[in-house]
């Protein structure tokens, strides 16, 4: 199933190069006033063939709303989007359904579906899908805002070079704002440059660079998920791994809490101004699957793009035999910049349906 959620499900449909991909969202309260200039510009910041560290494929990305919203208010009815593929190159993929890309579904998604699947552009597989999500984040963030609640992501690293992290206890409005509209998202922009450069150098060996994007929620009340399986945590996780490429997640400090004592791993309490929090947020805002209202904060894992130009090794799945592969086409030599704005749109879904 490629739908999400209880309370308010998303649906997404379409694959890479069919006539178009799209979202059905049901559940959306009626009533709530979207700006569809602030989608349009959450749309941009994914959309491809703007930026030499993504795929020179070209998509206008313009969602088409077809239900559930009029003059810009929500109806209450299923909000259904479709945004039509218009840049295709269908050829370029015309070897992969017998000769599977390292890295990639090609080969898990030939045997599940026998055959069937539409490799091109990777189908239904495709990071291309990411845009209806998005779209979706767009919309239900905007009726997060008016909570208070905030959502914005950077990129923590690309390859060898990295940003800095978010405070973790305390992230400031114009800091959010600011990464939430950047389509090349950094807290400290001096190393931008280091960045494009090491994404250059993947490009030019025919190869990709992946690496790590840190997203923040602030205003989050205490209060929002539950325990065991409707965890704040794990809601999260389960919408941020639906991206194409994500292979890990980690809240607050994650893995490194491994090498703590619990003396140095706790967040202690204090009361400031008549309110509860902690001193430190290891714990990344979530304690027992619940929000204790500190900024929530993770991290994703964003492995290299699979679709290289450099020659690897594969199987021919009709001669069953060993072969090798150069991919050709338009694809990404680092998928990170582009992600930001899917991992915050992710998220946006998942507090969203908790939320509600």
């Amino acid at each position: 199933m490629s739908s999400f959620g209880e309370n308010t499900r998303l649906t997404i449909f379409g694959e890479s190069h069919g006539e178009g991909i799209g979202a059905v969202l049901d559940g959306v309260p009626a009533g709530c006033r979207i700006d569809m200039d602030r989608v349009y510009a959450q749309m941009a910041r994914r959309a491809p063939g703007k930026d030499k560290t993504a795929t020179p494929r070209l998509e206008k990305d313009v969602p088409r709303v077809l239900s559930g919203m009029l003059d810009g208010v929500t109806t209450g009815a299923p909000i259904a989007c479709l945004i039509e593929n218009t840049n295709t190159r269908s050829g370029d993929y015309a070897n992969l359904l017998e000769k599977p890309r390292p890295g990639h579904s090609d080969y898990t998604a030939f045997v599940k579906y026998g055959g069937n699947n539409d490799i091109r552009g990777g189908g239904h597989f495709s990071g291309r899908l990411t845009a209806p999500l998005v779209f979706a984040g767009a919309v239900l963030r905007q009726i997060l805002e008016t909570e208070g609640i905030k959502i914005a992501a950077h990129i923590e690293s690309i390859g060898g070079v990295s940003d800095e992290r978010f405070n973790p206890v305390c992230i400031g409005d114009e800091l959010m704002e600011r990464l939430s509209g950047s389509a090349f998202s950094l807290i400290n922009t001096s190393v931008e440059e280091k960045m494009r450069a090491e994404v250059e150098s993947a490009r030019a060996d025919g190869d990709s660079v992946g690496g790590v994007i840190e997203c923040a929620v602030t205003g989050l009340p205490v209060g929002i998920g539950g325990p065991l399986f409707d965890g704040l945590e794990g809601q999260i996780a389960k919408a941020v791994f639906g991206i194409p490429a994500v292979k890990g997640v980690e809240f607050g400090a994650g893995f490194g809490s491994a090498k703590l004592r619990g003396s140095q791993n706790n967040d202690p309490f204090a009361v400031k101004d008549e309110t509860v929090v902690t001193e430190t947020n290891n714990c990344g805002g979530i304690l027992g699957g619940i929000s204790n209202g500190m900024p929530l904060v993770f991290r994703a894992a964003i492995k290299p793009t699979p679709s290289i130009a450099k020659e690897q090794k594969t199987v021919n799945l009709t001669s069953a035999t060993d072969d090798l592969l150069a991919v050709r086409g338009r694809h990404d030599p680092c998928i990170v910049p582009r992600a930001v704005s899917v991992v915050e749109a992710a998220a946006a879904i998942a507090i969203f349906d908790l939320w509600c």
